[in-house]
């Protein structure tokens, strides 16, 4: 008897969350159903591979074999589907992003609807943290990343650059006076993000300065530091895609635009398989076109 597909993907979800009921409702089962499809791929294949007790779920060592080829399978699945047809018919299933908490929704969020009325078979799990998720553990098809790939079991799909802007609301530059170059910095508050500390900057030569910048106030949030420069409290170091909104309606002010930071990438990440499944191309295709040429964050 061949392998029922849908038994099949339903093991590798719950090896991802450990929960079969979990699982299971992901592809419309009742726990009963979904207990009963492991039990009969398990009689298919004359293996254990799962230990399921009251409290948790354990893959087997027959499971953690039968798991990667498993995921192969999956993918040659979905490669021969898309082999035929066409448009928008093969992009269906759930569809599992994630990125940051601010960029998802200053610039994912506002472009979903639009997306799932062009894909109408998706069905997406966005989810929003500003730290990183596992993307297999946590069975994330793409992610949406800022800066270099570090995971070498990861693919990056560059969609825009980034870029960050020194910015303080009127009213601090108002008080404190301009900075007209980076050795002011000192005698002003600077609202630092842990992730920037301290402050990269080129001066209009190309020549790298690395800036001990100190505030009253510093954040692991790129969200708090930006509302503490609106709130008049001092200057910050943000990447436009954090800011424009601001610098179009005048809360917050370029200071020192010669000086600035290295660009980075703005990515989509996605696992290191042999076959990327048409959802995911679609989702990561329809963010470059929108990325690609003049993003929203570059006008202000």
């Amino acid at each position: 008897m061949a392998l029922d597909l849908t038994d099949v993907a339903l093991f590798v979800r719950v090896c991802v969350t450990r929960n079969l009921s979990a699982a299971g409702r992901e592809f419309g089962l009742s726990p009963a159903a979904s207990s009963a499809r492991m039990a009969q791929l398990e009689t298919q294949l004359g293996a254990r591979l799962l230990h399921r007790t009251t409290r948790q779920i354990t893959v087997t060592q027959e499971g953690e074999a039968f798991l990667e080829q498993a995921r192969v399978l999956l993918d040659s699945a979905e490669q021969a589907m898309a082999s035929v047809g066409g448009g928008n018919a093969q992009v269906r299933g759930l569809l599992r992003v994630a990125s940051s908490v601010t960029f998802g929704r200053a610039h994912i969020m506002p472009a979903i609807a639009e997306f799932l009325r062009s894909y109408p078979d998706v069905q997406l799990d966005l989810r929003l943290a500003d730290s990183h998720h596992d993307l297999a553990a946590d069975g994330i098809d793409v992610a949406i990343r800022i800066g270099p790939l570090r995971d070498s079991a990861l693919v990056m799909r560059p969609l825009a650059r980034s870029r960050t802007v020194l910015c303080a609301s009127p009213a601090y530059l108002k008080q404190h006076g301009t900075p007209q170059h980076p050795s002011e910095l000192t005698r002003h508050q600077c609202l630092v993000m842990q992730a920037m500390d301290p402050w990269h900057l080129r001066d209009p030569d190309g020549k790298e300065l690395n800036l001990r910048v100190s505030g009253r106030l510093r954040s692991d949030s790129g969200l708090a530091v930006r509302d503490a420069a609106v709130d008049d409290l001092g200057i910050a170091l943000l990447a436009t895609w954090h800011v424009s909104e601001q610098l179009r309606s005048g809360e917050l002010v370029r200071i020192m635009p010669g000086y600035q930071s290295d660009e980075s990438m703005i990515s989509a990440v996605y696992l290191n398989r042999k076959f990327l499944p048409p959802k995911s191309r679609a989702f990561i295709d329809f963010f470059s076109r929108r990325f690609s040429t003049d993003p929203a964050w570059e006008q202000y």
